[in-house]
């Protein structure tokens, strides 16, 4: 498995369309692509970034989603009005509380 960490820098006043993008690619294609597991969609307080947080079951998987026409509208508008950071993480350690 690998868990992608992606980090978009966003003027404040466009922080909500990017967050509309992303929720549209991930709705209409990213969800159902094969090896999907998650996402999850972070907006900083200050409004300047726009985090998001997905896990695969391989980097072959992730990589046919990229390679699929279908969100790419989607994600060329988003980088129209971000700065992407991505990265790829291999998941260490979980916390959980005992209680939780």
């Amino acid at each position: 498995m690998i868990t992608l960490i992606n980090v978009f820098t966003v003027d404040p006043v466009n922080q909500q369309r990017l967050i509309e993008l992303l929720t549209a690619a991930t709705e209409t294609s990213v969800i159902q692509a094969k090896g999907f597991i998650s996402a999850t969609l972070h907006r900083s307080t200050d409004g300047t970034k726009v985090t998001m947080y997905a896990r695969w079951q391989s980097m072959a998987d992730y990589q046919a989603m990229r390679d699929n026409p279908s969100p790419r509208h989607f994600l060329e508008e988003a980088l129209s009005i971000a700065r992407f950071d991505p990265g790829i993480y291999d998941v260490v350690r979980t916390f959980t509380r005992a209680d939780a």
